[in-house]
């Protein structure tokens, strides 16, 4: 007579890298590198990092970005001020305070010819400071992604541009004016347009959830996220609301939670909107409040991903909905030890992908540069 076997451990979700994530990326910007030092420019790229504060993360990142550079063929140069300079042994005459000097180290570089593109090392003053530096990188050189400029288009799903457009007033009806497409189910730029520029970290973000299979490819461009439902924790302006927005423009119905409030983003309409011509999405994702409590978000959604500066802070992994995925975007670790128990996917860092995503914003930026160039030559000629 057989014997009952011995009850098994329930198995635990895969623990990913971001390595080979990044290396999809990096065989790109490689490309684009060789392609940028072999055509009509003499030298290799080049990024201008400004390091202002005194901050351990922002040290870190300064010196994680220096070597990715120089393993990957860009001259980086880090612009040391205020917090940042280092002081000689038994002499702090020579250190400034956090942020000194910053917003002239960025003008310096917006004019300096030889450098492609610019990486400020944020938290600064924090707030409505840190906002203008980012408004104060030049669009042509700004790796990040933060010009508001490329948030509107962000914020709006305008996905191509025209790089000429980038020196247009910043008004809401020049941008319009300037940038307005229709909405494409192609990822190939129309005629005369280049891909705008996304931050880097959102990008990232998304990048690796295409990789683990949240983007379903036999659905339409921009629509790639249909059927999904998505947290994100955390509503800065740096990662937290672009990624909600580019997840719901791609199709997601996405729930953002910050301190103080749940919002919800998504295109489609509801359900109860009035009766009329059927309507698959609206052309950008809408914003609503919503009613649900965290723990009511975490128990339908397929994806949960949190980005909260705080050691403090972890997702009770007890809320999760079964095999969902979990991606923490932090330098802290925001899920508990045994999220893996729920999650059946779990990616601990992002930063490999996102350093991979601002090297490829300095590229297309050089080709924003180069077509601009090319622009003014040609007008020239014909004058």
């Amino acid at each position: 007579m057989a014997t009952e076997s011995a009850s098994t451990p329930a198995p635990v979700g895969k623990l990913l890298k971001a390595d080979s994530i990044a290396a999809i990326y990096r065989a790109d910007v490689e490309s684009s590198i060789k392609t940028f030092t072999s055509s009509t420019h003499s030298r290799k790229p080049k990024l201008v990092g400004i390091l202002a504060t005194d901050s351990k993360p922002s040290e870190m990142y300064a010196e994680f970005t220096r070597k990715t550079c120089e393993d990957i063929g860009v001259e980086f140069v880090l612009r040391r001020v205020g917090g940042a300079v280092k002081r000689e042994e038994g002499d702090s005459a020579d250190a400034g305070s956090n942020g000194e000097g910053v917003e002239l180290a960025i003008i310096e570089a917006n004019e300096d010819t030889s450098a492609d593109g610019i990486m400020v090392y944020y938290p600064i003053f924090g707030g409505l400071q840190d906002h203008y530096l980012q408004q104060l990188v030049s669009p042509f050189k700004d790796v990040e992604g933060l010009n508001i400029k490329f948030h509107f288009n962000l914020y709006h799903n305008i996905r191509f541009i025209k790089p000429q457009s980038l020196t247009a007033a910043t008004s809401s009806s020049a941008l319009t004016s300037s940038n307005a497409t229709a909405p494409t189910n192609s990822d190939v730029p129309p005629e005369g347009t280049v891909k705008s520029i996304l931050p880097c970290t959102p990008l990232g973000i998304v990048k690796c959830l295409e990789f683990m299979g949240v983007y379903n490819t036999l659905l339409p461009y921009g629509d790639r996220a249909y059927g999904k439902t998505i947290t994100v924790i955390n509503r800065s302006e740096v990662v937290g609301r672009p990624l909600a927005a580019l997840l719901s423009n791609d199709g997601a119905r996405v729930f953002s939670v910050d301190i103080d409030s749940i919002q919800e983003y998504n295109k489609r309409p509801a359900s109860s909107a009035p009766s009329g011509p059927r309507r698959l999405y609206h052309p950008r994702h809408v914003v609503h409040p919503s009613s649900n409590t965290l723990e009511q978000c975490l128990a339908i959604s397929d994806v949960v991903i949190s980005a909260v500066p705080s050691a403090s802070y972890k997702v009770n992994s007890g809320t999760l909905k079964d095999g969902c995925i979990c991606v923490n975007v932090s330098s802290e670790k925001n899920f508990e030890k045994d999220v893996r128990e729920k999650a059946s996917l779990y990616l601990p860092s992002v930063g490999k992908v996102t350093i991979m995503m601002l090297l490829r914003n300095l590229m297309r930026l050089t080709n924003y540069q180069d077509i601009l160039r090319q622009e003014t030559s040609q007008k020239v000629e014909q004058q």
